[in-house]
């Protein structure tokens, strides 16, 4: 059996196209599937029109959430549910296109992959800002980090049980999903692919969202910004120090005091902006810190229709 497990949110417009679109490239495969829907607290139709789906269709097995947990959890409810041999993660935008499921497969059949992962070679639908900033987080994160994370990959991939029961080891509730899809390792084969404007609607992600995102991974898998905070601490000591004698030899030599109120307040307004970044870096780690010693459940399902 093949999982397919496609996350929503306040998905109406598309639901039904998405539903259309994935069985009418399963149905010519020789597999059995299962399509799981993880309803992420919508706040739309999306509720009825997936219990009408599982009405038409029992492939497709329905997961309420009890609220919008977000897409990382709603990604791993339906990891933890599925039951098939392969998984595969489906965006309901259909910017990831059903019709390279028989692709996917071909490769985990035949090449061995224990995950095969969707790369964009085009962003079709995106604004220029976004594709500049989500290059400029791959090559930041790759750059900082001990794992190297595909450039220009999202979460559309197939996973086997091997990398699937791997993956969900990890437990942790601050996800990067990206990052850990990574960090499990095993045999991984890149699909090239053109990424589609959305079928419908409107994109869930902002970029606040998408800022929040980013310092998940970043501090999720690298205490580099740490290491630069200690950095600047130390040259700026160094600085301080280096500066202090020359004064002093200065004011020795010559019998004169420095004139030095302006650049006092250059410096004390630059150590003071130094100071607060060294603190909201070091607030990231500890939020993430408190947030794992809670260990709340990463989701709670409301109603299951299976």
């Amino acid at each position: 059996m093949i999982s397919i497990i496609i996350p929503c949110y306040n998905e109406e417009e598309v639901i039904e196209q998405c539903h259309s679109a994935v069985t009418e490239v399963i149905d010519a495969l020789p597999y059995d599937f299962e399509i799981i829907y993880i309803n992420d607290g919508s706040r739309d139709n999306t509720r009825s029109m997936l219990d009408a789906l599982h009405k038409k269709d029992k492939r497709a097995k329905i997961f309420h959430l009890s609220r919008n947990f977000g897409k990382e959890a709603a990604m791993t409810a339906g990891l933890d549910h599925a039951k098939g041999d392969a998984v595969i993660i489906l965006d309901a935008d259909l910017q990831d296109p059903p019709h390279l499921i028989p692709e996917m497969l071909r490769l985990w059949k035949e090449e061995k992959a224990d995950v095969v992962y969707g790369q964009r070679l085009r962003r079709q639908g995106e604004t220029w800002l976004k594709r500049k900033t989500a290059r400029a987080f791959y090559k930041i994160i790759n750059f900082i980090s001990a794992i190297d994370i595909p450039v220009n990959t999202g979460d559309f991939r197939l996973m086997n049980r091997r990398a699937l029961d791997a993956l969900l080891k990890l437990r942790e509730n601050h996800r990067f999903m990206k990052g850990l899809f990574a960090w499990i390792g095993f045999r991984q084969i890149a699909l090239h692919y053109n990424r589609e404007p959305r079928a419908a609607g409107t994109t869930k992600w902002n970029y606040i969202k998408l800022w929040n995102l980013a310092l998940e991974g970043i501090t999720g898998f690298s205490i580099t910004p740490l290491r630069i905070a200690s950095m600047f601490g130390f040259l700026i000591s160094l600085f301080a120090f280096a500066f202090g004698i020359f004064i002093i030899l200065h004011t020795l030599i010559s019998s004169h005091d420095l004139p030095g109120y302006p650049s006092l307040m250059v410096m004390v307004t630059f150590l003071s902006g130094i100071q607060l970044l060294t603190i909201g870096i070091l607030g990231e780690y500890i939020g993430r810190i408190f947030g794992e010693t809670k260990k709340r459940p990463l989701y709670f399902i409301d109603e299951t229709l299976e």
